[in-house]
């Protein structure tokens, strides 16, 4: 009996630590959208999605970029849009290190929340750079978004539980491939007319709309099944009474 109530006390607070985790993540890439609308509306000159690189948000000053596409960039909110790469790379730290059961057990799984965790510290030092006031540590931090996080996002088809669709596993893989095809894409300047910035968009916003839909699915899961429970365990309760 005693080892039976270590168990489940193990297994509720591991429900609870993915929990956590799945809120970071849905919380983290919620405000950075919130954010991005907030910033790029106050632009004197209409922000644009295809010509801008996301970036461009961030910048600390006014002035005419001529790489690596022509363009005038004035962001009047760039401290919101900073702070709120900052809290984005964070909170992805934090789903990663505590959505525990999401992911099988062994080196595939481990490398893969490895890669995207440095993806969150990408973030994290995207909002800390700007890419006008400290370029290369900038750079620096889009390569562990795009390049690295995105291999993790590949890697993670293949770590995911077995609890996980498969078709969500296939679909997770394919996506960073996606992600990866794109970069490659954005560093050739080859934008299939997207833009410049709507293919970095296709590079970067892969491990955002996936951390997402799987901190959506993963709350709304644990709902479904909490809610399924309660009957059974009521029933098991007047049975025994």
């Amino acid at each position: 009996m005693i080892f039976c109530s270590h168990v489940n006390r193990a297994r509720e607070g591991g429900k609870l630590k993915a929990r956590i985790g799945y809120v970071a993540w849905v919380a983290g890439v919620a405000q950075f959208f919130v954010a991005h609308g907030i910033v790029e509306s106050a632009w004197s000159r209409p922000y644009s999605w295809a010509r801008n690189n996301i970036s461009d948000l961030g910048n600390a000053h006014c002035a005419m970029q001529s790489e690596p596409e022509p363009r005038y960039i004035c962001s009047p909110e760039h401290g919101l849009m900073n702070a709120s790469f900052v809290a984005l790379g964070t909170l992805l730290v934090v789903g990663v290190v505590f959505a525990g059961a999401l992911w099988r057990r062994g080196a595939t799984a481990i490398v893969a929340r490895c890669l995207l965790a440095c993806a969150g510290v990408g973030f994290v030092l995207a909002g800390l750079a700007p890419a006008d006031v400290h370029e290369n540590q900038h750079v620096l931090g889009a390569l562990l978004i795009m390049a690295v996080g995105n291999i993790g996002l590949v890697l993670a088809g293949v770590g995911l539980a077995d609890d996980v669709p498969g078709p969500l596993r296939w679909a997770t893989s394919l996506l960073g491939a996606m992600a990866l095809t794109s970069f490659g894409l954005l560093l050739s300047h080859r934008y299939l007319g997207l833009g410049m910035g709507g293919m970095e968009r296709v590079a970067a916003f892969a491990l955002l709309v996936w951390t997402l839909s799987i901190g959506v699915r993963g709350l709304f899961h644990r709902a479904t099944r909490m809610q399924d429970a309660s009957p059974r365990r009521h029933a098991a309760q007047a049975t025994r009474s």
